[in-house]
């Protein structure tokens, strides 16, 4: 399911919000792209629309992401991915090229499991360029498990992808609570085995 109406006009995810809840004000404060599952944090009002969009903008949000990338990843510990990313609007990639200073876009990469052809990783990502992570993984020579756009062998049949937006953190702009929202990991193909692998429990 989009996040929001795109060219195919399948249902999306703020216009079923939006009539369920009755509340037309409903707008994305960020996006995930459609093949991707877990967090997406809406505003129910303008006011709080913009001050979240401003927390993105000076990067004062943490989020991490969970992806089951082809082949095991050999690295121990942290890797942190660094690449300067141009958008291709006609063929809605990110292409990968040289970094040049501030202009590169970076993604912190922690293994969590192995298996015997994939690996599961969290992905830090600085900031939130287009594709930016799938696009990374794939230059660093892994990548996301049914991700044929960015060179995985084969794609899953529901479309997905084994990218999952696993958590956001945050401190809210107006009470000041420090919030930390979470999803659960999909429960089909291999996450479960992965996510075991991990030692972490389903309900996680």
């Amino acid at each position: 399911m989009p996040v929001q109406a795109d060219p195919t006009g399948d249902e999306d995810l703020l216009s079923l919000l939006r009539r369920e809840r009755k509340e037309l004000a409903l707008e994305l404060a960020h996006r995930i792209d459609r093949p991707v599952s877990g967090v997406v944090l809406l505003a129910r009002t303008a006011e709080a629309n913009s001050a979240l969009q401003a927390l993105f903008r000076e990067r004062r949000f943490e989020k991490r992401y969970w992806a089951i990338v082809e082949g095991q990843v050999q690295e121990r510990g942290s890797v942190v991915l660094v690449h300067r990313l141009a958008q291709d609007a006609r063929n809605r990639k990110a292409r990968v090229s040289e970094v040049q200073g501030d202009e590169a876009s970076r993604t912190q990469v922690q293994v969590l499991a192995r298996g015997d052809r994939y690996t599961l990783v969290e992905c830090m990502p600085e900031g939130g360029a287009f594709h930016q992570i799938r696009a990374q993984l794939a230059a660093w020579g892994h990548p996301i498990k049914g991700d044929v756009k960015y060179g995985a062998r084969r794609g899953e049949k529901d479309r997905s992808i084994g990218l999952h937006a696993r958590e956001i953190r945050f401190v809210h702009p107006f009470t000041g609570m420090d919030m930390r929202i979470m999803a659960q990991a999909p429960q089909q193909g291999i996450w479960p085995v992965l996510c075991a692998a991990a030692g972490l429990a389903p309900s996680e």
